[in-house]
């Protein structure tokens, strides 16, 4: 396997290296935003997504980079072998609580499932950021302080602004799976305004400090501002679904793909002979094309028995009755509920006593309890 990288990670203080920080971190954001404006241009932002964009920025980054969790675990027998009763637990708890969620309902369903993937958007980035830190163990504690409390800021208000003007025109996945009642979402939106704006103007003056003084950590400026930026831009600025998917979907997707096709790259060599080891060998554009095959296989299914939105690309499909539908849901919904659930674990050094090595090279590891937190 010439010319693979023996670590997943690069030169500090960056992640991966400088080159790739910037095109999986700022990149997909550019991509975002330039995707944005453009829609404006060509006056298609205000609508629903064209279906080139679904293709895009839906089945091609946000469908497969959870198909990507294969190349972590389940495409490794030493991984699968090691803990059998997680890899083979979590998929079955998942199916198991999502039969008994549609059983209630299909929005309680949907609403569950909603929550759990922004909480899951929210601690991929915050764990970017961890990383970024641990790269970089000289940043004073008021730095990571700040640098924390601006990541969660910028995308913690955007959702607490989005549940104060519900209904809007985009959902997470399904109308009504964000709750408008209960709290007063437009008091604690009012109140929390000026905090947020606040904590970017803070972390902006004080990277400028640090850019002045030659110590600013560029990757970090580069994960906070990104996020940031296209947060506001999708949900706080924009009421539209093409908006929002644009910018939602590329900034979490992207650098995962590079996580875990960087993982099965270094990985690949010590698991010789197995499904991962030979995928790898091929390269990245296979691993990809393996995964935008999946990825295809799914949303199939899913159109022509829940969605039907699609019989141009999928073809025609049959109607099912509630109770087929309490059953395939969840089951057509474990890739996502499963990555959601794995992402948790394989993730943390703790546990996985070969990743510090794999993502650090040689016997550097991780300094501290975890690797990126559930990306």
């Amino acid at each position: 396997m010439a010319g693979v990288r023996s670590s997943v990670f690069g030169e500090a203080p960056w992640l991966f290296g400088q080159r790739l920080d910037l095109w999986l971190f700022g990149g997909s954001a550019a991509l975002s935003l330039g995707l944005l404006l453009s829609g404006y241009a060509l006056g298609i932002s205000r609508g629903d997504s064209p279906e080139w964009v679904w293709l895009l920025c839906v089945l091609g980054v946000d469908v497969a980079h959870v198909w990507s969790t294969l190349y972590r675990v389940y495409l490794d027998p030493v991984e699968r072998r090691r803990r059998p009763w997680l890899y083979g637990g979590a998929p079955l708890l998942c199916y198991v609580a999502g039969v008994a969620l549609h059983a209630v309902s299909s929005l309680t369903f949907w609403r569950a499932l909603a929550y759990l993937a922004l909480f899951h958007f929210v601690r991929q980035q915050v764990g970017w950021l961890k990383l970024y830190h641990r790269r970089a163990p000289a940043t004073s504690r008021f730095d990571l302080a700040l640098d924390t409390l601006t990541l969660y800021g910028c995308m913690l208000y955007p959702v607490l602004f989005w549940h104060a003007h519900l209904p809007r025109r985009f959902a997470w996945f399904v109308q009504g799976d964000f709750v408008s009642g209960g709290l007063p979402w437009g008091a604690l939106s009012d109140g929390l305004a000026p905090l947020y704006v606040g904590l970017l103007i803070a972390f902006g003056l004080r990277s400028a400090q640090r850019f002045v003084r030659g110590d600013a950590h560029a990757g970090v400026v580069l994960l906070v501002l990104s996020t940031a930026a296209c947060w506001a831009a999708g949900i706080l600025l924009t009421d539209a679904d093409y908006a929002f998917t644009v910018t939602n979907v590329l900034i979490h997707g992207i650098p995962y793909l590079g996580l875990t096709v960087l993982y099965g790259r270094a990985r690949g060599p010590e698991v010789p002979g197995s499904l991962l080891a030979r995928v790898m060998r091929a390269g990245v554009p296979l691993a990809l094309l393996v995964l935008l095959g999946l990825a295809f296989a799914e949303e199939w299914l899913w159109d022509r028995w829940v969605w039907h939105e699609r019989p141009w690309l999928f073809g025609e499909g049959g109607d099912l009755g509630a109770v087929a539908l309490s059953a395939l849901v969840p089951l057509l919904s474990l890739p996502q509920t499963t990555h959601y659930a794995l992402d948790g674990f394989i993730w943390r050094k703790r546990g996985n006593p070969d990743l510090g090595r794999l993502l650090m090279g040689g016997a550097a590891g991780l300094s501290a309890e975890r690797a990126p937190e559930r990306p």
